[in-house]
Formats: structure tokens, sequence, C-alpha cells
């Protein structure tokens, strides 16, 4: 089944983080092929964030994430996150059954079965349907389901601007958007994300900065603009 996404199975996307001017670990987002499921064509999208050495001495993470999702649709079929961060640790298991209408959740060897609401994505998935969006015009809001940590939320990403910014891949046109998060998600934040997006047709996410419980959590690209094989 062919799409239309701005993103392929090949895309890797590396991640600068820092917080309060200090490096602080490196995050990849990373598109993979996966087999079908039910006779629909599948990805993985697969996400890392991991400490530096030197925020590792005072707060180790090292969180990964493996989605299998609907390559169409981008609603998933199972999420497998793998939680490291200071003192927590939190082993996810998460199957999605599109077709029951629930979503059967293991945390830390304890399973929970859940309804699961239309146009229910994860916390990974999430970030991959706003890139599929046509259109984001400032002043537009979008709000659907996500399903983290055994339960589902209402999401509202709201456009805020577009804006011209300058990275390692030059100076790019982005539009700025704005997750209002009500649950704490992948990049250690305690409040909401804004994410800077590509504005044509690639949608990559340049930048994204997440408030944390002590200042914000920046993650800047610094490899992987293009994806692999691109001219």
């Amino acid at each position: 089944m062919s799409t239309d996404h701005p993103f392929i199975p090949g895309e890797r996307l590396t991640y600068a983080l820092t917080w309060l001017n200090i490096r602080a670990g490196t995050a990849v987002l990373e598109v993979a092929g996966a087999a079908p499921v039910q006779g629909r064509a599948a990805l993985r999208l697969l996400t890392t964030a991991v400490s530096s050495p030197l925020v590792t001495k005072f707060y180790p993470v090292d969180n990964r994430v493996d989605s299998l999702v609907d390559a169409e649709k981008l609603i998933p079929y199972r999420m497998v996150f793998r939680r490291r961060e200071g003192k927590r640790s939190n082993d996810f298991d998460v199957a999605f059954d599109q077709a029951a209408g629930t979503i059967t959740s293991i945390k830390d060897g304890i399973t929970d079965q859940l309804p699961l609401l239309p146009q229910t994505y994860d916390s990974i998935s999430c970030l991959y349907y706003i890139r599929t969006l046509p259109s984001l015009v400032p002043g537009a809001s979008i709000t659907f389901n996500v399903h983290h940590d055994k339960k589902t939320y209402r999401l509202e990403v709201r456009v805020e601007a577009v804006e011209t910014i300058k990275g390692p891949w030059g100076e790019v046109e982005t539009v700025r958007v704005l997750a209002v998060m009500p649950f704490q998600g992948i990049f250690l934040n305690e409040g909401n994300i804004r994410v800077w997006l590509t504005n044509d047709s690639r949608r990559v996410p340049v930048l994204m900065k997440a408030k944390v419980k002590i200042g914000s959590v920046v993650a800047s690209l610094v490899e992987g603009f293009q994806v692999s094989g691109s001219p």
C-alpha cells in the first residue's frame, strides 16, 4: 500500500538534547519497515533518548520505544516502551486491538484491559500523525486521542506561527506548533511541548522544546535532515 506521507522507512533523525545550556544527551527518531498486519502495510517507529556522560552521573536516562503502526492511518498495533529516567524504571507493552476496540496494557508485569477510542495514537505515532496533516495554518487547532500509561487523553495541537530558523541544516521556514500535554511523555516533559516543523511537504521536526521540572529540554536536529538516498 502506498502512502503520501512525508516520511518513509530509512528516515533517521538525530537530535542533540540540551538542558540549561548543557549537552544533556542524544535522541533518535527512526522509521523502519515492518511485516504487514492483518493484510495492511505497517511501519515501525523507533525512538531512543540517552543521557550524556555528564548528565548520567546525576540523572541517567535510557528510554527506548518501538511502536508498530498502520502505514496509512498511523494508528498503533503495539507499543513497547522501556523507560529508565533517574530512579524511575518502567516497562510498558501495549497492544491495540483495532477490531475488538480494546487496549491490553502491561506495565511492570501488571495487565489491564481498556477501551480503545476511535482515532487513538500512542505517544510516538501522534508526532508522525501531525507531520501528515495537509495544512498547518497559524491559529488552527487539532484535537485527537493519545493513549499513554494506561490512560487515553485528548491532546490539543495549536498552530502558533510561521518562523524562519537556522541550524546545521541551514536556514529553513518552519511552522511552530504547541502540543498541550496532559501527560508526561517520552522526553521527560512536565508540561507543553513546542515543535518546529519545516513548512514544506517533508514536515521535518527540526527543533523541539519541552518543559521539565527545572527549565526546558531542547532537541535540535543535527543529522538526517534528508532521508537516506535522497538527492
